[in-house]
C-alpha cells in the first residue's frame, strides 16, 4: 500500500466540518496530519475529534511544515489569494475551495508563479464531478442543435438545513476585531471590481456570484464552453440575480434567488428542437441527497422520458478522488486555476451590467 497523502487544513469552519474532514478521515489514501484556525477552541475540538497530532499556530507555519504533502485552503474568501500564493511557492499540492480568489486581478499574477514539476492546484467545483453531470456531458447533442439553456440556483442558505441534520462546532473565541477586519478587507477587494461608490446591495450581488453562482458558471463552461459574453444582467436587493449569456445561436439564462423558502432548486436545463435535458442538484449540506438527469425526447407522434439516477454518491467524494488521482498518478486536473480565472472574468463582466 502506498503512503497516504499527508494533508494540512487551513480553516476549520462549516465546510471543513461538514464535508472535507469527514471525507478525509474516511479515506485511507489521506492522513489529516496538521490543522490551523484563528479559533484555538476550534483547533482543539477538531484535533480531539479527528486525532490530529500537529496543531499549527497560524497558516504560515502550516504551509511551511516540511512533513505535509498537500494543503487544503478552506478559509473565508478574502484570505484565498495570499494563502494560495504562499502554498504554491512552498511547493505543496493545493486544494482550494471556490472561488480561488475574489477577483480576476488577484488571480492573474498567481498564475505566473512557477510551479514545481507535478504540483497540483485544484479548485473545488464539486458539481462538475457528479455522475449525472458527467452523463449529461456524454449525451449532450452538438452545440448547433441547442436552442436554449436555463441555469438556476433558487435556494435557502445552509443554516436551515445544517441545524436540523448535523452538529457544527461554532467557536466563541474569535476576536471581534478580527471578524471586523475580515469584513473590511472583503469590502475593499470587492470595491476594486465594483467601484468605490458601489451600493452595498450591489456588492452583495457580486458576492453571490463568487459564492453560489460560481458552481453554475463553472458547470455551464464545462458543458457548453465559454460564452461570447454577458448580454444582460441585473440584480434586486443583492440576492436576486439574473444574467443572460451569449452563445451565438442560443442564450443561456441564469437565475439566482436566495430566500427563506425551505428548498434547494439548483440545476441546468438544455433544450433542443426535440429534446429536453434536465439536471438537478439538492443542497450539499445534507450528505448523499440524490442527483438525477431527466431526458425527454419527442418525435412527431411519441414522447419518452429517461431518468439517469437517482445517484446518491457524494460529489465531494468524487471530487476528492479526482484530486487524489491528479496528485498520485498525474491524471489531468479539470479544475485548474486557469480554468477558474474564466469564472472570475465572467463575474466581472456580469457585474458591469449591474
Amino acid at each position: 500500500m502506498t503512503q497516504p497523502i499527508k494533508t494540512g487544513l487551513i480553516g476549520l469552519g462549516e465546510v471543513a466540518q461538514l464535508m472535507h474532514l469527514p471525507l478525509l478521515a474516511d479515506d485511507q489514501r489521506f492522513a489529516i496530519s496538521a490543522i490551523t484556525d484563528v479559533s484555538p477552541s476550534l483547533v482543539d475540538y477538531v484535533a480531539r475529534r479527528y486525532g490530529v497530532g500537529t496543531r499549527h499556530a497560524d497558516a504560515d507555519a502550516l504551509i511551511a511544515d516540511p512533513e505535509l504533502d498537500a494543503v487544503f485552503i478552506l478559509t473565508p474568501d478574502h484570505l484565498h489569494a495570499e494563502l494560495l500564493e504562499k502554498a504554491i511557492r512552498a511547493g505543496k499540492h493545493v486544494f482550494i475551495e471556490k472561488p480561488a480568489c475574489l477577483t480576476a486581478d488577484q488571480l492573474r499574477p498567481i498564475l505566473q508563479i512557477p510551479q514545481r514539476a507535478g504540483q497540483i492546484v485544484f479548485v473545488g467545483y464539486m458539481r462538475r464531478f457528479s455522475r449525472p453531470f458527467l452523463e449529461l456531458k456524454k449525451r449532450l447533442p452538438p452545440l448547433g442543435d441547442i436552442r436554449h439553456v436555463r441555469i438556476r440556483d433558487i435556494i435557502r442558505e445552509a443554516p436551515f438545513f445544517v441545524s436540523q441534520t448535523r452538529n457544527v462546532f461554532r467557536p466563541g473565541d474569535v476576536p471581534a476585531e478580527l471578524i471586523a477586519q475580515g469584513r473590511s478587507r472583503t469590502q475593499a477587494m470587492l470595491r476594486l471590481v465594483m467601484g468605490e461608490d458601489c451600493p452595498a446591495d450591489t456588492l452583495r450581488a457580486y458576492q453571490v456570484l463568487t459564492g453560489l453562482s460560481s458552481h453554475s458558471f463553472s458547470l455551464m463552461r464545462d458543458l457548453l464552453g465559454t460564452p461570447r459574453g454577458c448580454s444582460y444582467a441585473l440584480h434586486h436587493g443583492g440576492e436576486t440575480v439574473v444574467a443572460i449569456f451569449d452563445y451565438g445561436h442560443f442564450s443561456a439564462l441564469y437565475e439566482a434567488v436566495i430566500d427563506d423558502v425551505a428548498r434547494f432548486d439548483a440545476g441546468i436545463e438544455v433544450l433542443t428542437q426535440r429534446q429536453q435535458f434536465k439536471l438537478n442538484y439538492d443542497t450539499p449540506y445534507i450528505r448523499n441527497l440524490p442527483t438525477r438527469l431527466e431526458i425527454i425526447s419527442s418525435s412527431d407522434t411519441d414522447t419518452a422520458t429517461q431518468i439517469i439516477g437517482p445517484v446518491y454518491e457524494d460529489p465531494f467524494r468524487i471530487e476528492l478522488d479526482a484530486f487524489y488521482d491528479s496528485v498520485s498518478t498525474g491524471k489531468p486536473n479539470r479544475t485548474t486555476l486557469a480554468d477558474s480565472l474564466q469564472d472570475l472574468e465572467l463575474f466581472g463582466e456580469v457585474a458591469r451590467h449591474f
